[in-house]
C-alpha cells in the first residue's frame, strides 16, 4: 500500500545535512565555490574542477580530501606535512590524498590548502570525467546500434 503525502508536505522545507568543515567554503568564497553531495560527503568545486571532499563520518578517513595526482604528492607534502593517502581505498598511495581531522594542526593546514586553491595552484583540483549515458554500454555491446528488445 502506498502512503499518500499530505498536500502541505509538497511545500515543506527539506532539512539539509550540515556541511562538515564549512569554514572551507568561507575561505574559498572569493572564487565562487559550489558543492555537490558525493558518497555521503560534500564535494567542493571551483569552476569545473573538484578540489576537495569534506568528510565527517566518524572513522579514520574523516577530514578534507584533496583532489590531486601522484606526481604532486611530494611537493604538496612539503607544504602540507599531514597529507596522507586515504585508507579506505586500500594499501598504497592513492591519487586522492587527505588532511585528517585528528591532526593537531588540521584547521591551519586546511586553511593553507585553501590558500593554494585560491592562488590557482595546479597541483590541487581535477576536472571530473563526463558521466556516461545510461544506454551507452548496451549500444556498445550491440555493435553501436541499440539492442533489440525481447519482443522483436
Amino acid at each position: 500500500m502506498t502512503k499518500r503525502r499530505h498536500p502541505d508536505d509538497l511545500f515543506a522545507i527539506r532539512k539539509t545535512k550540515a556541511i562538515p568543515f564549512a569554514f572551507v567554503l568561507d575561505e574559498l568564497a572569493g572564487i565562487d565555490p559550489w558543492t555537490r553531495p558525493m558518497f555521503g560527503c560534500t564535494a567542493v568545486y571551483v569552476g569545473e574542477r573538484i578540489v576537495f571532499i569534506l568528510r565527517d563520518k566518524k572513522d579514520g578517513d574523516d577530514g578534507v580530501w584533496v583532489a590531486t595526482t601522484k606526481e604532486h604528492h611530494a611537493s604538496l607534502r612539503s607544504e602540507l606535512p599531514n597529507l596522507r593517502s586515504i585508507t579506505m581505498f586500500g594499501v598504497g598511495e592513492t591519487g586522492w590524498q587527505m588532511l585528517p581531522v585528528d591532526a593537531e594542526d588540521f584547521e591551519e593546514t586546511v586553511l593553507l590548502a585553501c590558500a593554494l586553491v585560491r592562488a590557482g595552484d595546479p597541483r590541487i583540483g581535477k576536472v571530473p570525467r563526463p558521466k556516461r549515458r545510461a544506454g551507452r554500454k548496451a549500444r556498445d555491446d550491440a555493435g553501436g546500434r541499440a539492442p533489440r528488445s525481447r519482443r522483436e
